[in-house]
């Protein structure tokens, strides 16, 4: 299957169409693991292509899951974000960097719902869920080249951001710049299709290689003040709840970490009971290698640590969920920090979890398993790259921090 064809299979394989869409969260998770299959087929052939991922969004638009979070009143899935974190698992599954493109999509089409007024949030969910838009963000908060200029009723964007995950295949772009004088940093949604919008095209990295991650030039792009995201007449309106952007997308992060885990020890299982021949010099040789003491012993040891990985972050779901879904105005300071640092253990233990996992494999499959042709390295190239994101020792620092002083990071832009 070509990356070419993936839509037009969906839609002749699966018939998935509007009317027909899951009600309930278990179905919804049952369409993630379909698309999350389909992906897998060929996942490593489009990594090495490295071509844009066009073919791959309208894959997640036919499936449905782009307005998953939408309310139903609206055309939308009407989920919780319970069901979004574990859909973003199960298409990464499949394709680590598909995975990415959807949990940040979630998240940016939730911009309006951390920060945005009742009319903004009104707004931007009634046309993203009208169109089955798909969302990019040109927001990294240490590229600080994106200046907004005010000139009386609009906003105008002007500059770069290093990374703009998603926008080159998106419809929807979120911008992140700081505002002239008063330093404050303003969102807005733009549409993707305009020609003040650059896509550099330059992401050309170790691994997460189909998430048009590269760079954007931003050129007099102009925003109605309205548009600027939980500004009401010109300032900004802070709450508790806005700061839960950064431990949601730490959790979108660690979501499709432990999905590009399950994947890696799902093929590396599925290619030892196919392929992996038993040693024959070991002194108690066995008929196959799926009987042999160290491959088990391995097996045992990567799939109980992947278990408590599971484990952990489905706890920590239920906790960030219920944060996310409460009234904005209800959510406390220390709620609020004691969630972020259950998102930082969890991140820590898949990272260090699916790279053991990614790394070991190859001891559990043998020799011809390196074959390019298995493309067994995707796993690691992909969980090691994006892992990079933000360094994890800082994550266990907020985890020791709590556990011996007590205390709660400050929210940041990575805290």
């Amino acid at each position: 299957m070509s990356a070419v064809s993936i839509k037009q299979e969906v839609v002749d394989a699966f018939g998935w169409q509007q009317d027909a869409w899951p009600d309930t969260a278990d179905g919804w998770i049952e369409r993630a693991r379909s698309v999350g299959d389909l992906l897998a087929e060929d996942a490593v052939v489009r990594d090495r292509a490295n071509r844009s991922p066009h073919a791959e969004v309208e894959l997640l638009k036919n499936a449905g899951l782009v307005t998953l979070l939408a309310p139903k009143a609206l055309g939308g899935g009407g989920q919780r974000w319970s069901t979004a974190y574990r859909v973003i698992r199960e298409v990464a599954r499949g394709d680590g960097s598909i995975g990415q493109l959807l949990g940040y999509h979630y998240l940016w089409a939730w911009a309006a719902r951390l920060v945005g007024t009742p009319d903004q949030i009104e707004a931007i969910e009634r046309h993203y869920a009208a169109g089955q838009l798909f969302f990019g963000g040109a927001v990294n908060p240490r590229d600080n080249d994106l200046k907004v200029t005010d000139t009386g009723d609009t906003l105008v964007f002007n500059g770069r951001k290093s990374f703009s995950t998603g926008s080159g295949v998106a419809d929807l772009t979120v911008l992140e710049g700081v505002l002239e004088n008063s330093g404050e940093h303003v969102f807005a949604v733009v549409d993707s299709r305009q020609d003040g919008l650059e896509f550099l095209g330059d992401w050309d990295n170790l691994g997460q290689r189909l998430t048009e991650s590269g760079g954007v030039i931003i050129r007099d792009v102009e925003v109605p003040w309205s548009d600027a995201l939980g500004f009401v007449n010109k300032r900004y309106q802070p709450s508790v709840y806005a700061t839960l952007n950064v431990p949601a997308i730490q959790l979108v992060f660690t979501s499709f970490y432990l999905g590009i885990a399950e994947g890696a020890l799902a093929a590396a299982r599925e290619y030892n009971r196919r392929h992996t021949r038993p040693w024959p010099y070991g002194g108690d040789n066995k008929t196959r290698a799926a009987d042999e003491f160290y491959v088990l012993d391995g097996f045992g040891d990567l799939q109980s640590r992947l278990w408590a990985s599971q484990a952990f972050v489905e706890q920590t779901v239920a906790v960030v969920d219920a944060l996310l879904h409460r009234p904005r105005e209800a959510v406390k300071a220390r709620e609020r920090g004691e969630a972020a640092v259950k998102v930082a253990a969890a991140k820590q233990r898949i990272v260090d979890t699916g790279l053991d996992i990614a790394t070991r494999l190859y001891e559990l499959t043998g020799a011809r398993a390196s074959a390019n042709k298995y493309g067994f390295d995707i796993y690691w190239r992909n969980l090691r790259t994006h892992s990079l994101h933000d360094p994890i020792a800082y994550k266990r620092v907020e985890v020791g921090r709590f556990a011996l002083l007590d205390e709660i990071p400050e929210p940041t832009w990575y805290t």
